[in-house]
C-alpha cells in the first residue's frame, strides 16, 4: 500500500510550487518590464538626437563631428547622394549607415553599423530634412547590446536568487506548519487519552485566540457535553432503578405474604396492591418511552389544532372522580401550530401536576397573546395558563423543577408521579417551537405555555 504524504509536506510543497510559479512569472514580467523601459528610454534620446541634427543642418551649422552622442550609439548625416556629411567619432571615416528615405517624421529600424573595429546591431531613427547641401538625412541609434546586457544580468540574478528565495519560503512553511500541526497533534493526542470513564478531562489551551485556539474551545465545549449526557445518563438509570425497585418490592411483599398463607389472602386487596404497583411501573415505563422519543427527536408532522378544546377535554378528564375544582371560565378559542398528540401530553402533565398540589382549585387560562407582551418578539403566541393553589415551589427549585426525576420537597410527601412530567412538557414545547416556563404567583403555582399560532420556518 503506497504511503501518502503528511499534511505538512504536502502543504508545504504545493505552497512552495505556487510561490515558485507566481515569482517565475514575476521574474519574466520584471526582465520584459526592464528590457522596455530601457528600449523606450534610447529611443525617446535617439529621436530627440534626429531632431536636432536636421536642425543644424537646416540652418547650415552642422558641424563635421558629432560628439553630443552617447558611448553606446552612432550618428551620421548624409547628403541624398550617400555623402557622409556629419559622424560621431566612432564611425567617422565610415560609408553611410543605410540608404533610406524617409519622411519628415522620425522612423525606427534596426539594422547593423559599425562601431570603431566592431560592427555591432543598433536600433536606429532616423528622418530627413533640408539643409544647404540639398535634402539630407539624420541616422541616431543607440546598441542594443547595453540592452541585452542590463537583461542578461538581471536574468543572472534571477536565475541565482529566485531559487534561495524559493527554498528559504519552503523553509519557513515547513516550520510554521509544523508549530501550527504541532498544536493540532497534541489537542489530537489529549483527545485520544480521553476515555468514556474520563470525559471530564479537558484540553489544556495555549491562551492564543486563533483556529486552533477556537479548536480547543469547541473540544472543551463538545467534552462539556458529553460529559453531561453520560452523568445524565448514569443519573437517569439511577432513578429508574430506584423508581422501579419500590413498586417492584410491594409486589413482592403483597405475593410473599399471599404464599406464606394462601387461606388469610383477601383478593381483592391483592389484586390492588399488585395492580397499583404495576401501574406505577407502566406509568415510569411510559414516560420512559417519551423521553426516548424526545431524545431521539422523533416527532410527526405539526399541524394546525384547537388548544382550548384539546385543554376542555383534559380539563373534563382531569375532573373524573377528582376532589379539585377544574375552573374553564377563562378558556377562550385559541388555535396553534403543533403535533398533537404532544399538546395533549403537554396538557396532560400540567393540568395532573396542578391538580396533584392544588389545595382547593386549579384555574386554566387559554387565549392569543399579543406579540408586544414577549418583549417585543414578532409573532403571535397561543398562550395557556396552569394556576393552581397549593403551596407554591420554593425559590431554589424554579428552574430544577424541570430536571428528569426532580421532586421537589414539598412535593416529594405527596407525589406519586415518576418525576419526569414537567421535563417532559418542556422538552415537547421546545420541541414544536414552544417554551414552558414558570411565572411568578401571588399564590400557589403558575405554568405558562406558549406555542405558535403559526408554522416556525
Amino acid at each position: 500500500m503506497r504511503r501518502r504524504l503528511s499534511l505538512r509536506t504536502r502543504a508545504t510543497l504545493i505552497g512552495t510550487l505556487v510561490f515558485a510559479v507566481l515569482l517565475a512569472l514575476g521574474s519574466v514580467l520584471l526582465v520584459t518590464t526592464l528590457e522596455d523601459r530601457l528600449t523606450r528610454a534610447t529611443d525617446q534620446l535617439s529621436r530627440t538626437r534626429v531632431d536636432d541634427l536636421l536642425t543644424l543642418a537646416s540652418s547650415g551649422d552642422l558641424p563635421t563631428t558629432l560628439r553630443n552622442i552617447d558611448d553606446n550609439g552612432v550618428a551620421q548625416v548624409v547628403s541624398a547622394n550617400g555623402t557622409v556629411l556629419a559622424a560621431s567619432p566612432n564611425v567617422s571615416g565610415a560609408p553611410a549607415v543605410a540608404d533610406r528615405q524617409p519622411g519628415g517624421r522620425p522612423e525606427t529600424s534596426t539594422f547593423r553599423a559599425p562601431d570603431d573595429q566592431e560592427i555591432e546591431t543598433y536600433r536606429f531613427w532616423y528622418a530627413s530634412g533640408p539643409s544647404p547641401h540639398g535634402r539630407v538625412t539624420a541616422y541616431v541609434g543607440n546598441s542594443l547590446e547595453s540592452v541585452t546586457e542590463a537583461s542578461a544580468a538581471l536574468r543572472r540574478s534571477l536565475w541565482l536568487g529566485v531559487p534561495v528565495v524559493v527554498a528559504l519560503l519552503g523553509l519557513v512553511i515547513w516550520w510554521l506548519l509544523g508549530r501550527a500541526i504541532g498544536r493540532l497533534d497534541r489537542i489530537r493526542a489529549e483527545v485520544d487519552r480521553i476515555s468514556e470513564e474520563s470525559l471530564d478531562t479537558r484540553v489544556e489551551g495555549d491562551g492564543v485566540d486563533d483556529e486552533v485556539g477556537r479548536l480547543a474551545a469547541t473540544m472543551n465545549a463538545m467534552l462539556e457535553r458529553l460529559d453531561r449526557a453520560a452523568r445524565r445518563q448514569r443519573e437517569l438509570v439511577a432513578d429508574v432503578s430506584h423508581d422501579l425497585q419500590s413498586p417492584l418490592a410491594a409486589q413482592r411483599v403483597a405475593l410473599d405474604l399471599a404464599l406464606a398463607d394462601p387461606s388469610r389472602v383477601d383478593a381483592g386487596v391483592l389484586r390492588g396492591d399488585v395492580l397499583g404497583a404495576t401501574t406505577d411501573m407502566e406509568r415510569l415505563v411510559g414516560d420512559l418511552l417519551v423521553v426516548a422519543s424526545i431524545d431521539a427527536t422523533a416527532t410527526s408532522p405539526p399541524a394546525l389544532l384547537d388548544l382550548d378544546s384539546l385543554v376542555l377535554e383534559e380539563a373534563a378528564r382531569a375532573r373524573t372522580g377528582g376532589t379539585v375544582e377544574v375552573d374553564t371560565s377563562e378558556v377562550s378559542a385559541a388555535p396553534a401550530y403543533a403535533n398533537a398528540d404532544d399538546a395533549r401530553r403537554i396538557v396532560r402533565n400540567l393540568l395532573d401536576n396542578a391538580v396533584e398540589h392544588a389545595s382547593t382549585r386549579v384555574l386554566l387560562t387559554v387565549a392569543v397573546v399579543d406579540p408586544t407582551s414577549d418583549g417585543g418578539r414578532l409573532g403571535e403566541w397561543t398562550q395557556l395558563l396552569v394556576a393552581d393553589d397549593g403551596p407554591g415551589v420554593l425559590p431554589e427549585q424554579r428552574e430544577r423543577i424541570f430536571d428528569r426525576f426532580y421532586r421537589g420537597e414539598v412535593a416529594r410527601p405527596r407525589d406519586g408521579g415518576s418525576g419526569l412530567g414537567l421535563s417532559i412538557a418542556r422538552s415537547l414545547a421546545e420541541r414544536n417551537g414552544g417554551r414552558l416556563d414558570l411565572v411568578e404567583a401571588d399564590v400557589g403555582t403558575t405554568m405558562r405555555l406558549r406555542l405558535p399560532v403559526t408554522r416556525n420556518g
